[in-house]
């Protein structure tokens, strides 16, 4: 899948170890194909300056680079910031201190990771030099052919959601009879959906909602060397960091510095869900390169690798459906995607994500039957039945704190629906309860279901289509029947 040069890093094959405590995690499934690795198992850790898989230099630059910036750290301190074993380090900072690139300026212990190193002048101006190739100063990067094997390990296309723990995952949804039964297989296919149908029934929600399925213990790299080039991939607003479940011993046998046990470099996150709007545009798709710090930042859909990935509101971006969607054929059909770097070379990475397109407009609108073909799965989210609108009405009034009366939704139905004046949506409940609650909390008195209070809720709600009684009918001010 590579379009990089065949350096062969360090490739983590998993070591013998299964749920119960024998045999590899990597076992063969019935039909043959490899099973994920076991929940929370991560990138082993590297023991020596090979198993990173990095050039001798690019950590030597990593390394002047954090001093220059840090001032003074201690051998820990180095170790941290640059995600890589002490171990592995302490024979870099000793030849950079035979060089006279950088000196120990105090010892607080009896280990050399306890020392404070610093640059002097000549390793200052060696730091000036590595700034002008790359600004980035981090945890070092992962080589492009170990983020690409763990992607593959942790593909999409392992995840298996069944029907009880999908329902369970849309509990808070008001779903038709056998939406689940079409949801539940295009999820596990781990391909493209297409979700369309009005607005404010829940699409967004729903795509979401089936990210959240997806499990944790999946392993981002903070960074990754392509090419020579940086790329920055881990982003901390769509991988939420999970807390450590396990932690392995100290490196130096201390009892009070406890670390992860898989490699450092990666960061241990939630499954991504990445929800692009109408604001998205081609060029967001593409690496995009600061040439202030000299390093690329990954795409949004390299971002969402290993999760979801939701194009939401198709057909209102700048760019016409039909550009937006042929970026994505080859993606969608190969799994793999082509990126430009600045000198126009181009790069095959991995396209692992579910893709999710929804759109509040008819599908034959945007796009020919031959792309609607490649999308593999169309679910239409509905408006939501008459008893379909009560449960809504009647969860919202419990999630406010509201006494519900069966009334009030069919008061609404015959007040704004039947006379045209609204068409009734999944999202009508909470937010006319929202407005209603506004309106108590306003007028100092309890939120509650009174015709009153119902009333100005809608009217705030459907003004922009609440044209008043039409010709010969009368307004309900005092209660729910006429």
């Amino acid at each position: 899948m590579s379009g990089l040069p065949a350096q062969k890093p360090f490739l983590t094959p998993l070591e013998p170890m299964d749920r119960a405590g024998g045999g590899s995690p990597l076992e063969e499934g019935a039909s043959g194909a490899q099973l994920p690795p076991v929940e929370g198992q991560g990138p082993r850790v590297p023991t020596s300056l090979e198993d990173t898989g990095l050039p001798r230099d690019l950590i030597i630059g990593l390394l002047v680079k954090t001093l220059y910036h840090r001032g003074s750290l201690s051998g820990f301190g180095i170790s941290d910031s640059m995600a890589l074993p002490f171990a592995i380090l302490d024979d870099l900072l000793l030849e950079l201190q035979k060089g006279g690139v950088l000196e120990v300026r105090e010892t607080s212990g009896p280990s050399r990771s306890s020392y404070q190193f610093a640059l002097t002048g000549k390793g200052r101006e060696r730091a000036v030099e590595e700034l002008d190739i790359s600004r980035y100063v981090g945890p070092a990067p992962v080589p492009f052919d170990l983020y690409e094997d763990w992607v593959e390990r942790q593909s999409v296309e392992f995840v298996r959601i069944q029907r009880k723990a999908l329902k369970e995952g849309l509990s808070d949804l008001v779903l038709p009879e056998g939406f689940l039964d079409k949801l539940g297989p295009a999820v596990n296919s781990g391909k493209s959906i297409f979700l369309y149908g009005d607005p404010g029934n829940g699409k967004t929600r729903i795509a979401e909602a089936v990210a959240g399925l997806f499990g944790e213990s999946f392993f981002v790299p903070h960074a990754v060397d392509l090419d020579g080039h940086l790329m920055v991939l881990y982003d901390p607003v769509l991988h939420g960091e999970t807390s450590e479940e396990e932690s392995g011993s100290s490196e130096d046998g201390s009892l009070f510095r406890v670390l992860p046990k898989h490699d450092r470099r990666f960061v241990r996150v939630k499954r991504p869900v990445a929800v692009a709007g109408a604001e998205l545009e081609l060029s967001q798709l593409e690496l995009r390169y600061d040439s202030f710090s000299r390093t690329y930042q990954a795409p949004i859909q390299l971002k969402a690798n290993g999760g979801v990935m939701v194009i939401d509101d198709l057909g209102r971006q700048r760019v016409p459906p039909r550009d937006l969607l042929n970026r994505w054929i080859v993606p969608l059909e190969q799994g793999v995607d082509f990126l430009s770097l600045e000198s126009g070379k181009k790069i095959a990475v991995p396209f692992d994500c579910l893709v999710v397109f929804s759109t509040n407009i008819q599908p034959h609108e945007l796009v020919e039957e031959a792309f609607l073909r490649r999308i593999h799965y169309k679910i239409q989210v509905s408006d939501p039945s008459p008893a379909e609108y009560d449960e809504i009405f009647s969860q919202c009034c419990q999630s406010y704190g509201i006494p519900f009366e069966p009334e009030a939704p069919e008061w609404v139905r015959s007040e704004f629906y039947r006379r045209g004046r609204a068409v009734a949506r999944g999202c009508h409940p909470r937010d006319i309860l929202g407005h209603l609650r506004d309106i108590a909390t306003f007028q100092g008195i309890d939120p509650t279901l009174s015709p009153s209070l119902l009333r100005q809720a809608c009217d705030s709600y459907f003004v922009a289509i609440d044209l008043g009684p039409k010709k010969g009918e009368e307004r309900i001010e005092e209660g729910f029947e006429k």
